[in-house]
């Protein structure tokens, strides 16, 4: 490993951080920014299938500075990735500044230039982000343009290229690739949401909010050879090369209206986008579509929401030959309606976004049982119910070889019978049982198909899943918090998309986890966890960990093993490898 290298990196961005923390450029002028640095020394490990290392030091080091004042603000950020993390070697291995830009605005008109991220909208058509834990940069390298011409009126324009990873030269240090290796790809756009209720006085008193909003989206990309079917006359012959007719430009429009009326909010979001053959796809031709649903109703103890999607093909990339499997090149980012668990047995069989068609439901109703009631007891009571279920539009397992160059399947707008691809019930009740004890129960059943989401055969997998979770205050500066989980799973098998009964125990069998976490206010917390595979590995998989917090300072060191799994968020995956060794984790914000 090229420790001296690193080293040198890390003094650098700890020098600058707390130097510049401290200094205000002037009256007006001020800088801000973040370290963060990862550190994994890893140990083998054959129980876990962690395989071999080359390095006895892996890390994901960034450092975010940022300029600021009245009317221009810049900034960059530093990535170290030359011997990253587990999951993260195929793509980002690398080091180079991928990210900075210079803003600046006046009145109602803001221009930058450079590196950003933005959405239209709920992202149909166009989201970029960064996500570091999921592998996910797709910032845009470009300009970008803001105008407020009137009140309640808001007007974007942007466009350039996209980043795709690093690249061996190039910008800055070892540098950053953006668009598509060997061709140009650009995306370009716009959007305006006007606030109705900003022109209406009578709207704003009656607390009645309406925004309308309509985006573009274009990408270009110059045309290559994908799929090839080669034919010789006779020898001697030149070959005959049969080629897609590629379309160079593809352009998505979306259009969205949200009313707010008191405690009611509802919503319909309409997005298409035109032919766009590509690797997610199998290269059909047909146009992409989704339409998205949402009512919602809040109060004080109570609220309910109930929402529905459908989207068919709507994969939108800068680079058309990107396997489905990876997270890069994404234009648009289509929202998930899965429920975002955080209890650990609840994220085993995690569910991703299906671009090529999906229909999604969910709801939602919360409930706070008040205090000295039947059911609120001493100090209350809230009950949550969720309940979400996911179906394809279509057989997406069908053979789709055949399908090259065809516009693809159809369906009918509510044709549901292509199969469940993931479906999660869940109940859970928080419970303040005494001033100084905090109970949560929860119970989750969730039927899950590996195939949809990459991750195996197409026999659904249902697991019914436990938990408890109890936070004693033993002082004003000491708490204790503890962890119970239990995952029961069973496999079924499937008839024409449909479950029947359950066939055996699941390949994967059962899991137990447990924790122990201590905090000590203000600045320590240290907690221990097990997650035991039942009667498929037998493996342990477990962890000790010891945080402290100062101001604006975060340092935590454990060890343990890490789980071969994924891990995702907002209905977005990463294969994450089996680890283990001790970690090191380090924040600082300024």
């Amino acid at each position: 490993m090229k420790i001296t290298r690193y080293i040198v990196l890390l003094q650098f961005s700890l020098i600058t951080s707390f130097a510049w923390s401290q200094i205000q450029l002037g009256d007006k002028v001020s800088l801000s920014g973040s370290l963060q640095a990862d550190v994994l020394f890893p140990q083998e490990d054959e129980a876990i299938g962690t395989g071999t290392y080359d390095d006895w030091g892996l890390t994901n080091t960034y450092l975010d500075l940022n300029l600021l004042s009245k009317y221009v603000s810049a900034g960059a950020r530093l990535e170290y990735l030359d011997h990253p993390l587990p999951g993260f070697e195929k793509d980002f291995a690398g080091w180079g500044v991928p990210y900075i830009y210079v803003t600046g605005k006046y009145k109602g008109v803001e221009l930058t230039v450079g590196d950003f991220y933005d959405q239209f909208g709920n992202g149909f058509i166009y989201r970029t982000y960064e996500e570091r834990s999921l592998g996910v940069d797709n910032s845009l390298r470009g300009a970008r343009l803001v105008i407020r011409p009137f009140k309640g009126i808001n007007i974007k324009m942007l466009g350039g290229k996209q980043r795709y990873y690093w690249q061996n030269k190039g910008y800055l240090w070892q540098g950053c690739y953006w668009n598509n290796p060997g061709r140009d790809s650009y995306v370009f756009g716009a959007d305006a949401e006007l606030n109705v209720e900003q022109w209406f006085k009578r709207m704003q008193e009656s607390n009645t909010y309406l925004t309308l909003g309509v985006s573009y989206v274009g990408r270009q990309e110059d045309d290559e050879i994908v799929e090839t079917d080669s034919i010789i006359k006779n020898p001697g012959e030149p070959t005959i090369i049969k080629r897609l007719n590629l379309p160079e430009v593809v352009n998505a429009y979306d259009f969205r209206v949200q009313l707010q009326k008191g405690n009611y909010n509802f919503m319909v979001n309409y997005a298409i986008k035109g032919c766009d053959p590509s690797s997610d796809n199998y290269y059909i031709y047909k146009n992409g579509s989704a339409v998205m649903v949402s009512g919602s109703y809040s109060k004080r103890g109570m609220s309910a929401l109930i929402q529905a999607k459908r989207s068919d093909n709507m994969s939108y990339r800068s680079n058309r030959t990107i396997n489905g499997v990876s997270t890069a090149s994404f234009i648009n980012n289509m929202p998930v309606f899965s429920y975002q668990h955080t209890y650990n047995l609840a994220t085993i069989y995690p569910y991703s976004t299906q671009t090529a068609g999906e229909w999604a439901f969910q709801g939602e109703f919360s409930y706070n049982f008040k205090r000295k009631t039947a059911l609120g007891g001493k100090y209350g009571t809230n009950v949550k119910l969720n309940f979400s279920h996911i179906r394809s539009i279509y057989g997406q397992f069908d053979n789709v070889a055949k399908l090259k160059g065809t516009d693809g399947k159809k369906a009918n707008f509510f044709d549901m019978s292509g199969g469940v691809y993931y479906q999660d019930a869940h109940i859970a009740i928080e419970k303040k049982l005494s001033k100084v004890f905090k109970l949560n129960v929860m119970y989750i059943n969730q039927l899950y198909n590996p195939k949809a989401n990459g991750h195996g055969d197409e026999k659904l997998v249902q697991s019914n899943i436990f938990v408890a979770e109890g936070k004693y205050q033993i002082n004003k500066k000491l708490s204790l918090r503890a962890e119970l989980q239990y995952l029961l799973a069973n496999d079924y098998e499937t008839y024409s998309g449909h479950e029947v009964e359950p066939l055996e125990r699941s390949n994967q069998g059962d899991w137990m986890f447990g924790l122990v976490e201590l905090a000590i206010a203000p600045s320590f917390m240290f907690s221990v966890s097990d997650m035991y595979n039942v009667g498929a590995t037998n493996n342990h998989y477990y962890n000790v960990s010891g945080v402290f917090t100062h101001k604006s300072h975060r340092l935590q060191v454990g060890y343990g093993r890490t789980r071969a799994g994924y891990t995702c968020a907002g209905g977005v995956c990463r294969s994450v490898p089996a680890s283990k060794g001790a970690t090191v984790s380090y924040t600082y914000n300024f």
